[in-house]
């Protein structure tokens, strides 16, 4: 197998970028970010820990969840989950984070990388209350990089064309694959019906 090592050896594969790939490129937020971030519901947080361990999780919630405190800060709420807190200890000794957004039905997504700290800071918090039910913390991001990323990758998937979506009884249930992974003794059913149970009483 050949294998790239250095930069120069991959510019051999690949031509320069073209110029507008790298100014479009900004430190900050600017009216079109902003307006992204107020439409989008979901968000893929990428992390790695100090040994190198490299994680992403999603973030979902209605449109505009994600907060711009300004224009060099954003805001993500983390809600109940499965406290595995892969990201957010990952962030205890490597602060960086890079952020994807999206949009359903838009091609194109929205990219922020910056530097990320875990608040339970209860004014920031207040801002994030759902009926009645605070974040139990929140992430705000310093921003350092933020741009726009081109289509390809969606119009390539067809992720949002609704012809390209999968019969979801061709694959097994949620249930059915966490029974053989993690080895356990309950049906499947039983643990589908106990996941979405879970699902209707913690989802905030």
């Amino acid at each position: 197998m050949t294998v790239i090592r250095t930069a120069e050896e991959l510019r051999t594969i690949y031509k320069p970028p073209v110029e507008r790939a790298v100014l479009k490129q900004m430190s900050k937020l600017d009216k079109h970010a902003h307006a992204f971030l107020q439409r989008s519901p979901f968000v893929m947080i990428g992390s790695c820990a100090q040994s190198g361990r490299a994680d992403v999780s999603p973030k979902g919630d209605k449109p505009g969840f994600v907060r711009a405190l300004d224009d060099n800060t954003v805001a993500v709420p983390d809600r109940p989950g499965n406290n595995r807190l892969d990201t957010y200890e990952n962030l205890l000794t490597n602060p960086n984070v890079g952020l994807l957004f999206m949009i359903p039905g838009m091609n194109e997504t929205l990219r922020i990388n910056g530097r990320a700290e875990i608040s339970i800071d209860p004014e920031l918090m207040k801002l994030f209350e759902h009926d009645g039910r605070l974040p139990l913390s929140v992430m705000t991001v310093k921003v350092e990089e933020v741009y726009l990323h081109c289509a390809k990758a969606f119009m390539r998937s067809e992720l949002w064309n609704p012809d390209s979506f999968m019969e979801r009884s061709s694959f097994p249930s949620f249930g059915a694959m966490l029974k053989d992974q993690a080895g356990l003794q309950d049906a499947a059913a039983d643990i589908d019906r106990s996941l979405a149970e879970r699902y209707k009483a913690t989802l905030y």
